[in-house]
This record gives structure tokens, sequence and C-alpha cells, in this order.
């Protein structure tokens, strides 16, 4: 619990450069912050071992295509990397990682749904794939609950409560899943009619950690983007990372702040693509659409 407690504190201080991986479980170190695989990583990639793949879908049918983000792979011992790991959990053969979906510590107690059951300890950096049992993990012994308002095969959540003190935190699982649109990915946040207020960051202010977030009024601009986002073509990360999407500045981040009190983050970038979390996939937004939200988000 301690460990966790500094964890959590280490990232509050941690410049914003060094972007939160929430889609991976491993990320390389020990090749140098000036390694190309390291500065993937910073750009927000997911893991290593986990490149999304087009699905070219069935023309036939009708169908577009979409895109495949495989089940997380652990690292081969064999090949001497060496690797640090975030907060999972495996549920219902499912590997969960620390989502992307916050809430604070005292909104917990009102989001936690059914018990789902208690996690074992013991997984590392090192453990093989017969120790990714049910309800194995890397964060101890604590209770995961269903979270209310959202499907047990998308999000959980961990509680515990020391001397009245809530431990709380959201996994979501966002690999070993085929995306045909944003809805696929977007839509398992439930995002309709539940909005309660919006606010967005420019990337200067984000990067150097200012946290100077301005009002997004809710109307049309807003409403008609999320509309677009659900039926939003994806594409795989890994082609625009190796294409430098990260290299330029030309982003806002949006905030939207749910009626059950968790927020939601979305990353835009001015080509009309959109980002959740890590998972390795961009949503194309329909271009009218984007840019009516774009343009809204000025000083």
């Amino acid at each position: 619990m301690k460990q966790g407690l500094e964890g959590k504190m280490e990232q509050k201080r941690r410049p914003r450069k060094m972007v939160y991986i929430a889609a991976s479980v491993l990320v390389a170190a020990g090749i140098g912050l000036a390694g190309p695989s390291v500065m993937k990583q910073l750009g927000g990639t997911g893991s290593p071992n986990q490149v999304a793949q087009v699905d070219p879908g069935t023309p036939a049918a009708g169908n577009s295509a979409g895109v495949v983000i495989p089940k997380i792979e652990l690292p081969d011992k064999s090949s001497g990397a060496v690797a640090d790991m975030i907060g999972l959990v495996v549920y219902q053969g499912n590997i969960y990682t620390q989502a992307a979906i916050r809430m604070e510590a005292a909104d917990a107690a009102a989001l936690r749904g059914e018990k789902l059951g208690r996690t074992t300890s013991g997984i590392d950096e090192w453990s093989s794939k017969d120790a990714y049992t049910e309800l194995a993990s890397n964060i101890g012994e604590t209770d995961i609950y269903a979270v209310k308002g959202y499907d047990s095969g998308f999000l959980v959540m961990s509680y515990t409560e020391v001397d009245g003190q809530v431990f709380a935190e959201l996994y979501e699982h966002t690999n070993g899943i085929t995306v045909n649109s944003g809805a696929d990915l977007i839509g398992k946040l439930n995002l309709d009619g539940r909005i309660a207020s919006a606010q967005w960051e420019s990337f200067e202010s984000w990067n150097n950690g200012k946290q100077q977030y301005l009002p997004l009024p809710e109307g049309a601009a807003l409403d008609g983007f999320l509309s677009a986002l659900m039926t939003a073509k994806p594409l795989a990360a890994e082609p625009l990372i190796e294409q430098g999407i990260y290299d330029k500045e030309d982003r806002k981040l949006v905030y939207l702040q749910l009626e059950d009190k968790t927020r939601v983050e979305l990353t835009l970038f001015s080509q009309g693509l959109v980002r959740y979390s890590n998972a390795p996939v961009f949503f194309e937004v329909e271009p009218g659409a984007f840019q009516a939200l774009w343009d809204s988000m000025k000083p």
C-alpha cells in the first residue's frame, strides 16, 4: 500500500512530458531515454509487444477495415529485456490495466457495484503466462468490484478502506479486441446524456503541467463532435507514430466531467484525429464535426 501511495505521489511530481502509459503493461527500460523505443512510449504508444493490426473486414458484406488490438504479450525472459510494470488485474481471462478514466477517492464508494472477487498478488515483470490466473494481480490483495454505469467487461474497480481512508483505482480492458468504429471503444464510456461539464487545455499548458483549464461550452459543436466520434474510422497507432504525429505540438486536450464524477480525457490532433487512453488506435473524425469543436477551443 505504501509503495502504491508513493508511486501516485511520484506521478504528480513527474513532468508532463512523461506521458502516463495507461494501456500498456510493459515499458522497456534500461535502453536509454534517447532511444526510439522509449520515445515512442513517451509519445503514448501501447506495450512494446502490443501493436494494433488492420483488419481488412469483409468488403462483400460492406464492412470497412477495423483495427485489431491484440492481447498484451508478456516479455520473453530469454531476451534479457528489463521491464517495469503498471497496475494490472486479471478478470475473466482478460488483462485489465490502470484506466485513463479518473476519479477522486471520495467518489469511489458511490461508484462501487457488485463485488467480483479478491485479487491475489505475486505477478511481476518476470511472471510466466501460467501466473496470469483469475484475479491474479500485481497490486496486492484487494477487493475487486464492478463499476456502476459501466460494463464489467470494460471497467472494474479495486477498493480498500484502511482506518477510514479509501484507496481505489479503476482498471480498463482495452486489449484483445477489434475496433471497427469509435463506438467499439469510446462507446464503452457511456458518455451520452451523462456529461456534467467540459473543459479543454492547450498542449503548452498540458506539457508544462500548468493545468490551465478553460471551459468548453456544451452545445452543437460538442454534441456534433461526440456523435461523429462514435462512427469515426479507427486507424492503427503504430504507423502514425512512426510518421511523427507526436513530434508536433498541434494538440488539444478535452476533459469531460461526467455525472458520476469520473473524468474522461480525449486528445485531439489537428489532423482530425482523436485518441483515448493509450490503446494503440486513433479515430479519424468527420472533418466538419471535428473542425467545429477545434475552432471553438480558443483562449
